[in-house]
Order: C-alpha cells, then sequence, then structure tokens
C-alpha cells in the first residue's frame, strides 16, 4: 500500500471509515514506516515559514530559541510516545469512538464541530501563507504584522481565488491530495534548508558564535507582540501539537501501529519541521531585518512585514515562490480535509465532498484576515488549551480510572449521551485557567499542562461522586 492510500485510510477512517466503531484489526496494523513518512511530511509544512519570523518579533535570545525549541520539541515526542502512542495501541479505536465510550454522543458532537472550525482556521492562516507568495508578481501589498483586515481588493482576489483551488482539490479525496504532498515534501524541506545556508551567507555566518549572535542576548520585541522567553519558547514549542498528542487527537493514527515504539517517528517531522525549519525561516527574517526598508520601520518605532513569500523571494528567487505555495498548499488541503471530515461527523448525511466545500469556503474566508497569520503562535496556544483537556479524560481514566474505582467507557455501559462529569471537568479547568490567563496576563501555553491537570483530576472525582448514583446497565 502507498503512503498516500495509508494516509487516506488513517485520516478518513478517523471519522467514517471501515473500524470507525470497532478496533483495528491485526490484518490492518502498519509498520513504524508509515508512520515516519507521514510525520515527515506533516511537519514541514507552511506554518513553519510564519513561526520561525514570529519569533524573533518576540526578542527572544540565542539561548531561549534553540535550547528552548530543541527540549519543548522532546516534550512533545515523549507525550506522543508514551501517552498517544500507549493508549492508541492499547484499544485501537479512533478518537472519536473512545470519546463516545465516554462522553456520550451529544458532547463528542459538540467536540467535533469545535475541532472543525479550528482546523479551518488553521487552514485560513495557510491560504494566507500561499497568497504572500502568490501576490509578488502582481506587486501585492503584504500584511503587515499588526494588521487584522484585507488590506487590498489584489489581496482578497488572490485569497479567494488559492481558496477555491484547494477547496476543489480537497474535496476530490485525499488520495489525491496525500500524493502530491509526499512528492512535495522532499522539494519543501529542501527549501527550508537552502534557505537556512543563503540565510547564513547573507548573515556572514563563519562560525558557530557568529550563528548564536544573531539572537544574542535577545532584544525588545516587536510592537504588539510580547517578550518571549525560554520558558515561552520551551512551553509554546511542547504544547504547539497539543491537541494531537496530551489532547488524544493521534489515537487515530496510532490505533494502526503494530506498537506503541512508533510513536518515536514523531521526532522525524518534529525535529525537521519544529527545529530545522523554525530556525531556518528565523534566519530568513532575520537576513530581512538588515535590509534598509525593515530598519526604516524599526527607526520609526513600527513591526516589519512577516510575509513568507517575499522572504523566500529574496532568499532563494522563483524556487522560493514555489516552496512557500507548495508548503501552505500541502498543509492547506489536509487540514481542510480534516475539517470536513469532523463536519460531516455532525451532519453525515451531507456528501463528504460538500463538506470538505463548506469545510474550505470557511478557511478562505478565514484567509482573508492576515491576524489568524500574523498571531499565528497566540492562535496555535489557543487552539492547544481548549482542546488538550479532553485529552485528559482519557489519559486519567486509562491510568488512574481503576485506582481511584470509576467504571471506565461509563458512557456506553450506562447508556447516556451526555456524561456531565467530563463536561463540567472541562469547562471548570478551562474556565479557571483561561480567566487566569485573562486578568493576569498570563501566557496561554503557561496555564494549557495546569489545566489539562486539573480536567483530568476533575474527571475522576466527579465519576467518582455520579457514578454512585447510576446503575450500570
Amino acid at each position: 500500500m502507498s503512503q498516500a492510500h495509508i494516509e487516506e485510510e488513517v485520516l478518513t477512517q478517523e471519522f467514517a471509515g471501515e473500524y470507525e466503531r470497532q478496533r483495528v484489526p491485526v490484518s490492518s496494523l502498519k509498520t513504524w514506516k508509515s508512520f515516519l513518512g507521514m510525520y515527515a511530511g506533516e511537519h514541514a509544512a507552511g506554518t513553519e515559514f510564519v513561526i520561525g519570523p514570529l519569533f524573533l518579533t518576540t526578542g527572544v535570545s540565542a539561548f531561549d530559541l534553540i535550547i528552548g525549541l530543541l527540549l519543548g520539541n522532546l516534550m512533545a515526542v515523549l507525550s506522543w510516545r508514551f501517552l498517544t502512542a500507549e493508549i492508541g495501541t492499547k484499544f485501537r479505536y479512533t478518537l472519536y469512538f473512545h470519546l463516545d465510550k465516554i462522553c456520550g454522543k451529544r458532547l463528542v458532537t459538540v467536540y467535533n464541530l469545535a475541532n472543525g472550525l479550528l482546523f479551518c482556521f488553521l487552514a485560513g492562516a495557510m491560504i494566507t501563507v500561499s497568497a504572500t507568495a502568490v501576490g509578488i508578481p502582481f506587486n501585492m501589498e503584504m500584511p503587515k504584522l499588526t494588521d487584522t483586515m484585507p488590506n487590498s481588493i489584489t489581496w482578497v482576489i488572490v485569497v479567494l481565488a488559492i481558496g477555491a483551488v484547494i477547496s476543489v482539490i480537497a474535496a476530490k479525496g485525499y488520495n489525491t491530495v496525500a500524493k502530491a504532498a509526499n512528492w512535495m515534501s522532499p522539494v519543501i524541506v529542501i527549501a527550508f534548508v537552502a534557505c537556512g545556508i543563503v540565510s547564513l551567507i547573507n548573515l556572514d555566518v563563519h562560525s558557530f558564535s557568529d550563528f548564536w549572535n544573531i539572537w544574542g542576548e535577545g532584544s525588545d520585541p516587536f510592537p504588539g507582540q510580547i517578550k518571549y522567553t525560554f520558558w515561552h519558547v520551551f512551553l509554546w514549542s511542547w504544547f504547539a501539537n497539543a491537541a494531537m498528542h496530551i489532547g488524544m487527537s493521534d489515537l487515530s493514527v496510532f490505533r494502526f501501529a503494530k506498537k506503541a515504539s512508533a510513536g518515536w517517528t514523531t521526532a522525524a517531522g518534529i525535529y525537521i519541521g519544529h527545529y530545522i525549519a523554525w530556525i531556518s525561516a528565523a534566519l530568513l527574517y532575520a537576513v530581512y531585518l538588515k535590509s534598509p526598508e525593515a530598519m526604516a520601520v524599526l527607526a520609526n518605532g513600527g513591526a516589519p512585514d512577516v510575509a513568507p513569500g517575499p522572504l523566500a523571494y529574496s532568499a532563494l528567487g522563483v524556487f522560493g515562490i514555489i516552496a512557500v505555495v507548495l508548503a501552505g498548499w500541502t498543509t492547506a488541503n489536509p487540514t481542510i480535509y480534516r475539517a470536513g471530515l469532523a463536519f460531516q461527523a455532525v451532519i453525515p448525511k451531507v456528501s463528504t465532498a460538500w463538506v470538505t466545500i463548506i469545510a474550505g469556503t470557511v478557511a478562505t474566508i478565514a484567509g482573508l484576515f492576515p491576524a489568524f497569520a500574523m498571531k499565528l503562535l497566540d492562535f496555535v496556544a489557543l487552539y492547544g488549551f481548549i482542546l488538550a483537556p479532553i485529552g485528559a479524560i482519557i489519559v486519567f481514566e486509562y491510568f488512574f480510572g481503576k485506582k481511584v474505582g470509576i467504571q471506565s467507557f461509563y458512557a456506553e455501559k450506562s447508556g447516556i449521551k451526555f456524561n456531565p462529569a467530563v463536561f463540567w471537568a472541562w469547562a471548570i479547568s478551562f474556565g479557571v485557567f483561561y480567566f487566569i490567563s485573562i486578568q493576569y496576563d498570563v501566557f496561554l501555553s503557561f496555564v494549557t499542562l495546569p489545566a489539562w491537570i486539573l480536567c483530568g483530576v476533575l474527571y475522576l472525582v466527579f465519576s467518582k461522586m455520579m457514578q454512585k448514583k447510576v446503575e450500570i446497565k
């Protein structure tokens, strides 16, 4: 089976596949090589062209960036290996079937809707990334770091055109998308490495100390940004994919793994995409910041543009434009496809093609607003903060449920469609820590882990209280 078919099978079966409501049989299990290719392709993508430069806008230092990313990404890999892959290979259920057994169908429906919308917003950011490259031949005005609304009619036309193409292709099915992505992924990785090398040459780097001094002790953040320390970088990079690992979304992927050790394959995508690519993109922006145009903006107290298209074009020419378009496209397409599958779980009578078109339309509208891309660090932190605590329900039931004396898969065994223990555990943990974040201006990634832990603990407490009152069928 080709890598494209493997990815199509895994993604489709997250929501409506052959094994949607049963364990994956032994005959369908896959080796670690399948997951290596999938994760390597998924995490070297369009977002990386934005995230790397955004780190520089926060005034991060060399130590905080390089070591913070190294350790934060290690924690993400460990989370995938010892939580997601461990539970995924134990039960071999999709996330949604697993949640259905614990939460009940009504709560899972709400989760699917929220998940689908967040996927759309993420895809919208990737459409924005591609638009910054497509707009170069048209001399399009690029969105500024502080922009929220569309800045020109040209921008609107380019985004709508890209969104329409991506949505139509995604609606034709994931097999075509996956095949294209597998061919494009090596090109994108080469482009990131090339951008890094060209940037090092332009920055006159001849030694490791020269490289380190690019960031040095850091600087003041740009207008509208907050200052990042080691803990900001460490926790943000750990929880950039919080919904996937501690949020358990990738149970749907690892249920196909023969062994939990397949979780180590996430390191391929993380350290290529979330380490090498982020740093390479940051180097691109470091070159741009030395240009007369950027220095003039800084001198006037402004924030230079973070436009991936022009940054890559300045380093690699036309190849840079192609790389940015491909990176945005290969990320947006599967993300829209996932969003469509999530929506189809909510409205099952609508065909996959049409729900994908709906998801693509929402993503395109989101792409019109540069804020989703320009504030990507904040959005990704919010995305993980919202969805990660749901994963704590599964983790705490698996590791501590029997010790506490609660019934596993309670909704299934009791016949309820709405498990209040799950709802109140999530609502209280989300509400408490979101209030702390807003009231005391605490960065969301700082409270993601406490919210996750509190949600798991409250779930055990509420389940212990509630399950005494209901007789299991």
